[in-house]
């Protein structure tokens, strides 16, 4: 592998430059094959397999994680080891190696796109979020990084993470971590597909990028009875209604405006008969949040909110709060880090601002531990206007954003030892 315009860093390291041709088209290959085969969460066995293949062949040793998916690769390790003192959870910038983290499951939903040659082959299962990209991202700058260390160009250790079950609550990210995952690593980066920004631009911000989401499962009972009498009985559909519509409401009132806590509901059943108040309802819903620490409280100001509703009406209440993650809150030094090496690939118009999104993402767990960052990974044609949007049965990607994507991963790993 050659790599063509190598470009001078400061501190004498050197850029590796465009991607090799047969590269960038084996890389779209495998894109392709891993988006014709999308795995749910925890299932991602043939997934895995691929992965794990492509490393070794590349003379790499990755470790597959103990519940069969996912795995972990180091590259330029000495004497079987990192050379760098093990830092568990608790390490620092510049104490340890840089991680770069995929996500390699799909969603549950069917892919709509028409005529496509590399649609999925699996009914009901789609690549819809752009795993298969973020996965094929990492692998590729793998390769690039194992051949730097192969020429004595890597100036230290890296470590992939390609990490299981990103789509199940509270996300694979926590398996990972205990199973060594941030074990020596001192500072961990991502990419996130963005429709919304071109191919061939990232978006930055420092601070939190995405926000908590959580799960909200609500049972309401009470005796029944009849429509005609509902005074001597518990009005269930009534007490349901109030819970939906007053809740958000109040809770709305209990915590800083600000945090941009939100509970919208996706579920609500109840009843068969017209004429006949029912004996049970369900409703179901998601709690987002823009703040960490108003996050932390929410399920006691939740819980709280709907027990009072609930009272009010004499409905009994069973409530099952499922924390799912908190917000990504990206570290400003990993900001500089990803701003300067897309700078020195790319040029400063090609880094733009981005605002934080509602949606929740399992990489929070990991800055739990570490300092990182996620960049927002443009995959919109330039050009494009059709507004898309991520979890649709139709989403795909310019392609050109895997070439980019491994150029952004390999200039940070030669930036970080500069740092």
């Amino acid at each position: 592998m050659s790599l063509e315009s190598e470009i001078d860093l400061p501190g004498g390291a050197v850029l590796p430059g465009t991607l090799p041709e047969a590269l960038r088209a084996e890389l779209v290959a495998f894109r392709r094959d891993l988006h014709m085969h999308p795995e749910l969460g925890n299932q991602e066995f043939r997934t895995t397999a691929a992965i794990k293949e492509r490393l070794e062949r590349a003379g790499l040793a990755p470790r597959v994680l103990s519940g069969g998916t996912g795995l972990i690769c180091d590259i330029g390790v000495r004497d079987g080891g990192s050379g760098i003192a093990s830092t568990g959870t608790g390490a620092v910038p510049g104490a340890g190696m840089l991680a770069l983290r995929a996500d390699i499951d799909g969603l549950p939903i069917p892919d709509m796109k028409t005529g496509c040659p590399y649609r999925s082959t699996v009914p009901d299962r789609a690549h819809a979020c752009g795993h298969d990209v973020h996965t094929t991202v990492v692998l590729g700058t793998g390769l690039v990084l194992a051949e730097l260390h192969r020429q004595g160009l890597l100036p230290r250790p890296v470590r992939l993470i390609f990490q299981p079950a990103e789509e199940v609550l509270p996300g694979g990210a926590a398996d990972a971590i205990l199973d060594g995952a941030l074990d020596g690593i001192g500072r961990i980066v991502a990419v996130h597909c963005d429709p919304r920004v071109d191919a061939g631009r990232i978006g930055l911000r420092e601070g939190p990028i995405t926000s908590a989401c959580d799960r909200l499962e609500i049972a309401l009972d009470g005796p029944g009875g009849h429509t005609a009498r509902p005074h001597l009985t518990t009005d269930l559909v009534t007490a349901a209604a109030r819970v939906v519509t007053d809740v958000p409401a109040l809770v709305g009132r209990r915590v800083d405006s600000r945090s941009g806590l939100a509970i919208t509901w996706g579920r609500i059943e109840s009843g068969h008969a017209p004429n006949v108040i029912p004996q049970h309802a369900e409703i179901s819903g998601t709690v987002r949040c823009l703040d960490l620490e108003t996050w932390r409280l929410a399920p006691d100001v939740v819980v709280a909110a709907i027990d009072e509703v609930a009272n009010l009406h004499r409905a009994k209440s069973e409530i099952n709060y499922v924390r799912g993650v908190p917000p990504v809150v990206n570290e400003a030094g990993a900001i500089e880090l990803l701003r300067d090496a897309m700078i020195a690939r790319r040029g400063p118009e090609s880094v733009e601002n981005t605002e934080q999104s509602l949606g929740g993402e399992d990489f929070s767990w990991y800055l739990e531990h570490v300092p990182g960052a996620m960049a927002r990974l443009g995959v919109r044609p330039p050009g494009e206007r059709t507004i898309r949007d991520l979890h649709q049965g139709d989403f795909d990607v310019d392609e050109h954003a895997i070439t980019v994507g491994v150029e952004l991963f390999t200039a940070a790993a030669l930036l970080d030892d500069l740092r």
